[in-house]
């Protein structure tokens, strides 16, 4: 599979005449809970060629395979990244952390790892992770038999809420130092565990009654108030941003400057 993704970001760079900075897995192989049969959810980060830029109408900045039973693949482009990271946004700050990369230009995602700390707030990040829980779990944990999967989209956001109210930064993509991080009950902690083991043993569609404790924890945690969080740092400096955009764009494509 990884030489099957390979070959699409190739297919991907060739089509669109673009340059691909990093790809890496997103979703629940990333997070590690996937089920035998989850698919691949391959997110990446390209750059166009200078010309690209020098539009007077934006054109659009993102791309998109079509999904099949195995692969999902979507990225966004450069100065979209950038922005987003402008806005402390938590998705692209995850993908950052995953443990499964299928390309990266080392140079230049050293310098946007090194910006992301500067970038991310607590707030932002914490509202994220919160609504996502509520929202799966509004949507999928209601009824006597769940979805088992469907858990583990509402306890890996809400632990990131733990995290983040912790004081410990950006909450990491692996489900396990998330986990081991913010949780020390007993009992919750057998109980994931086994929810984890038979999910990583079932396919993605597999159903079972609703779990007592996982569901008294998360209905707590939902329902507990919410704490001030320290402000977000005052040095988020976009010409930083700027900088890396321009140098990305220009020494990527060899482009030298002409007098």
């Amino acid at each position: 599979m990884r030489e099957r993704v390979c070959s699409v970001l190739q297919q991907i760079e060739a089509e669109h005449e673009v340059r691909v900075l990093f790809a890496c897995e997103s979703g629940s192989r990333g997070w590690g809970f996937a089920s035998p049969d989850s698919d691949y959810d391959v997110r990446f980060l390209y750059v166009h060629k200078p010309a690209w830029y020098l539009r007077v109408e934006s054109p659009r900045d993102v791309i998109e395979k079509p999904i099949d039973a195995e692969l999902d693949v979507c990225g966004w482009e450069w100065r979209k990244a950038l922005g987003l990271l402008k806005r402390a946004n938590p998705t692209l700050i995850d993908w950052l952390d995953s443990p499964i990369v299928y390309r990266q230009h080392d140079g230049i995602m050293a310098q946007l790892h090194a910006l992301s700390g500067r970038f991310f707030s607590a707030e932002s990040a914490r509202w994220h992770y919160l609504s996502m829980a509520q929202k799966n779990f509004r949507q999928y944990l209601q009824d006597d038999e769940v979805r088992l999967k469907k858990y583990f989209y509402v306890l890996r956001p809400l632990l990131a809420v733990r995290w983040i109210e912790a004081g410990k930064g950006a909450p990491p993509m692996r489900f396990d130092q998330l986990l081991h991080g913010t949780v020390q009950d007993g009992p919750l902690l057998r109980d994931i565990a086994e929810l984890l083991s038979v999910k990583q043993r079932a396919g993605e569609a597999e159903y079972g009654p609703r779990r007592p404790i996982l569901h008294a924890f998360i209905r707590a945690e939902l329902d507990r108030p919410t704490e001030a969080l320290p402000l977000a740092h005052s040095n988020r400096d976009s010409a930083l941003l700027d900088a890396l955009l321009f140098d990305t764009v220009m020494a990527d494509f060899n482009v030298k400057e002409e007098i």
